[in-house]
């Protein structure tokens, strides 16, 4: 027995001494243990089945600091579906495998298997994962991931304390039931959410600030303890918070304010910006933010926090806390009227909140020419008779075999190998709904080679309905972007001269507002294959997505579990080996 102690001792010792002499030679490894399952929980007062993560919900926060490297081992215990796990905003730099993406950057994980996610946080800010298999993100699959500057380093401005707010939507119908309706004849749409979340909590059956609402929904009473119950944002007065805002909904445009209190906006997608202040601000499903909050109201009074539907007609609740200065109990209800959340088509507003966006100087700097432009025109249409969203009139259907593996070994079955469209139609009336609504399925991938500089125009038009346009925020993996501008109606060669090179914003998410377009620059210097795609869920499952591909022969150790799928499993059967 005392040999076994000693021999437990010794491994202890030279576990610690192992971890510390990786953080001499300047990385430092962070190891996390991931075990994904379905669980009950009281999302919204009601119980409901969330998938979680280690049996929370949401997941547990990542915290890290830039030049870490991350190793997380993510087992999949559910019982009858495969998974993975996005992490948003991160470029994965020669890591393309770990992203996060089945079908594209590796094969799902199946029920009963572990993976290991293992990548480099380069840089610090606001960030946060997610399912990105089916819906499971609506389930409830997404957690924060906070990188931190290094030691020694600071920011470009002052805060005392943090908190750290997860928004997203909440549906009583489950995933599974929303992806059936989605994908049947005839379409049944999943409908607006039951309830918006605040770090996982919200109220479906009552308010807190039901006094101030017309709607007739009951007072919420809390005894403590209860699941749903919000979390409070406890401050001192005279000090200023840091407040990163991150939006993981399915569907939801959102709306944030504070009564009472200004808000300093300081960082977009992990970007410094430069700073500006604003009553509220707009965050798009996909999108991160900072801002800054100074207590200096009356400290003896609490103070609304609010979240509200934008983008949408809504037909959900607005989600809130309280702010509570802790002079005063956290009990204490607010006495003001609530936050007013801007009308939902009031897109004037959302333009005019997108457009003081510019990056703080130090940001990189945009190329000052492309070398290539692609159009992406984003349209409604039928497939069949199926409803789908197809970019350039094709609906996006991932293959069985995942694009990083097949394009390496180049594997000629394993999707489309004609040219994706990069334009549409000049003739093509995008105020109108489609005079030939019918489009195809693909899986073809826009190639690139290292070094190129791309602009992207996405371009949005009429939807199937009359007078329908809707807002689609689109998210690139493997890269920040620089947003270069935005425009009314259909994109034409002379907006280029409106281009910001100056200091357009470097973000990982952009919004094409209705009947509008957007343009962005990025240069393809990460090898791998790379999702873009609109972050609404049900929309990316009706095929509003393509794939980018940039020299992938340059990708080197592709670990075998994430390619033992489809025509790449073969081809590693064949092979017999680990690596390539």
């Amino acid at each position: 027995m005392e040999g076994f102690k000693t021999v437990m001792l010794w491994c202890v010792l030279m576990c610690t001494l192992l971890f510390e002499s990786s953080s001499v030679l300047g990385e430092k490894v962070r190891h996390y243990k991931f075990d994904v399952e379905y669980i009950f929980k009281k999302v919204d007062c009601l119980e409901h089945v969330v998938m979680g993560i280690n049996g929370q919900f949401p997941g547990p926060t990542i915290r890290a600091e830039a030049g870490d490297t991350l190793d997380i081992a993510l087992t999949n215990k559910l019982d009858t579906e495969g998974t993975v796990i996005h992490w948003h905003g991160i470029r994965m730099k020669g890591t393309p495998w770990a992203d996060g993406t089945a079908s594209i950057s590796q094969c799902a994980i199946n029920p009963g298997e572990t993976f290991h996610y293992r990548f480099k946080v380069d840089k610090a800010g606001t960030y946060f994962y997610h399912g990105h298999f089916g819906m499971q993100r609506s389930a409830g699959l997404y957690g924060s991931l906070i990188v931190d500057l290094p030691e020694g380093q600071k920011e470009p401005f002052h805060y005392d304390e943090e908190f750290n707010l997860l928004l997203s939507d909440w549906w009583h119908t489950s995933v599974h039931e929303q992806e059936v309706g989605l994908s049947s004849i005839p379409f049944r749409w999943i409908g607006e959410p039951q309830t918006l979340l605040i770090n996982g909590r919200g109220q479906f059956d009552c308010s807190l600030g039901a006094k101030f609402m017309s709607t007739g929904i009951p007072q919420c009473n809390f005894k403590g303890g209860e699941e749903c119950a919000p979390q409070i944002l406890h401050v001192l007065p005279n000090k200023t918070y840091r407040i990163r805002i991150a939006s993981i909904t399915a569907l939801a445009s959102l709306n944030f304010a504070i009564s009472n209190h200004k808000l300093v906006v300081v960082e977009a997608d992990s970007n410094y910006v430069q700073p500006f202040v604003v009553d509220d601000i707009d965050i798009y499903s996909g999108e991160s933010y900072s801002i800054l909050l100074t207590t200096g109201q009356n400290p003896n009074q609490n103070y609304w926090v609010s979240v509200g539907v934008r983008g949408r007609k809504p037909n959900t609740t607005q989600a809130l806390t309280i702010l509570n200065y802790q002079t005063i109990s956290a009990s204490v209800y607010p006495i003001t009227p609530l936050p007013e959340t801007p009308l939902w088509n009031d897109f004037e507003r959302s333009k005019a909140f997108t457009k003081k966006i510019v990056a703080l100087m130090g940001t990189p700097q945009p190329p000052k020419y492309s070398n290539k432009r692609i159009f992406l025109l984003n349209t409604q249409n039928r497939v069949n008779g199926y409803i789908k969203w197809s970019i350039n009139n094709v609906s996006l259907s991932l293959p069985p075999t995942p694009y990083l593996g097949a394009i390496k070994f180049n594997l000629k079955g394993a999707f489309d190998q004609r040219p994706s469209p990069a334009t549409f139609p000049d003739d093509y009336d995008i105020t109108i709904p489609p005079k030939n609504p019918n489009s195809t399925i693909g899986n073809g991938v826009y190639m690139f080679e290292k070094g190129e500089v791309v602009d992207v125009i996405l371009q949005n038009a009429n939807a199937l309905s009359a007078n329908a346009s809707e807002i689609h925020p689109w998210h690139l993996h493997g890269h920040d972007f620089w947003v270069l501008g935005y425009g009314e109606g259909k994109f034409k060669e002379e907006d280029t001269k409106k281009f910001n090179l100056k200091n357009p914003p470097y973000r990982n998410t952009v919004v094409i507002f209705p009947y509008g377009w957007t343009a962005l620059r990025f240069k393809a210097d990460n090898p791998g294959a790379w999702a873009f795609h609109c972050h609404i869920e049900p929309h990316l499952h009706m095929g509003m997505g393509v794939v980018f591909a940039e020299a992938v022969q340059n990708v080197k150790r592709i670990p075998a579990e994430a390619l033992a799928c489809g025509l790449t499993g073969k081809f590693l059967i064949n092979k017999n080996r680990g690596h390539y």
